[in-house]
């Protein structure tokens, strides 16, 4: 069976715009529509960056209706499903696929700590009992695991799993799973700061946190690696490369909302545990986003 990529280019993980009653989804469309007109191929909702971990099952459930309401089939809509419990996991799942998602994103289960015969079981489980195309999310400086290679060939043959989100920031970790895998495990990076050095091994794009603020570039960025052009691209992400590393000067989704807070995009409230980005931080991420050029 040849898999189809669920997307080529960029994909926004977009943040949830909460306010003091809940998801402010008039600013959610507003941010999804903005992600549409600047040429962003997919989206990303209740992910790590929109901060699914503070939000109930039910208010989950309520954003990726709505989100998809909002998007009108006109990007790829991706739902984060993940959880440290199995059968959690498959229930977001199931609850994504009825609302009408295009895929899935599920990452490692975290504080657990499973082993890697525990992964393939885990994303196996629900890859086996909900028909959606899955992207592997590994971020194990987040979650304390990472996937192995030989783990993602085994995971490769799965019909239902689609690819990867690869944002271990091992390079050498990418070339050997395309080198496993091939075309049986699309790859997309998930770090914006790894992008042109993944495509240009073979990765597909990218699931970015940067292109909350500025989608034009990041799709511009990816369509010129998907063209082979990586030389206008290097140019071009060499431009970006302060402000992509500005954006983790505190644990994301702290400085992406602070910057387009900054930028006149209400990006709502945080939840606790996160906090407002801290006055030297913010001073950091105002000066890299004006020498990029960015009107603030």
């Amino acid at each position: 069976m040849v898999k189809t990529p669920i997307f080529k280019g960029s994909c926004t993980a977009i943040v949830t715009p909460f306010n003091e009653h809940g998801v402010d989804f008039d600013r959610l469309k507003k941010n999804i529509d903005y992600q549409y007109e600047n040429g962003t191929a997919a989206i990303v909702v209740c992910g790590t960056t929109g901060e699914a971990a503070t939000q109930s099952l039910c208010e989950q459930y309520e954003t990726i209706r709505q989100a998809i309401k909002f998007n009108q089939g006109r990007m790829k809509l991706i739902v984060g499903v993940g959880s440290n419990n199995t059968e959690t996991a498959l229930k977001n799942a199931e609850n994504a696929k009825s609302a009408g998602a295009d895929g899935i994103l599920m990452v490692t289960p975290y504080y657990n700590k499973s082993t890697q015969k525990g992964l393939v079981e885990h994303f196996t489980y629900v890859a086996d009992r909900v028909d959606i195309p899955m992207i592997l999310y590994n971020v194990p400086s987040r979650t304390g695991i990472g996937i192995t290679a030989d783990t993602y060939r085994i995971l490769s043959q799965h019909p239902n799993i689609n690819g990867v989100k690869e944002a271990s920031g091992d390079i050498a970790l990418v070339g050997t799973t395309r080198s496993l895998c091939g075309d049986d495990l699309y790859i997309w990076s998930g770090n914006d700061d790894n992008t042109v050095a993944m495509m240009a091994l073979g990765a597909l794009g990218v699931i970015s946190v940067a292109s909350n603020i500025i989608p034009g570039v990041i799709s511009k960025l990816c369509a010129l690696c998907l063209e082979g052009d990586f030389v206008q691209a290097t140019a071009l992400y060499t431009r970006y490369a302060q402000l992509f590393s500005a954006l983790f000067i505190e644990t994301n989704p702290i400085p992406v909302k602070a910057a387009m807070r900054e930028l006149n995009m209400d990006s709502g409230l945080l939840r606790l545990p996160l906090t407002e980005i801290g006055r030297e931080s913010l001073a950091k991420l105002i000066s890299t986003m004006r020498e990029v050029g960015l009107n603030v």
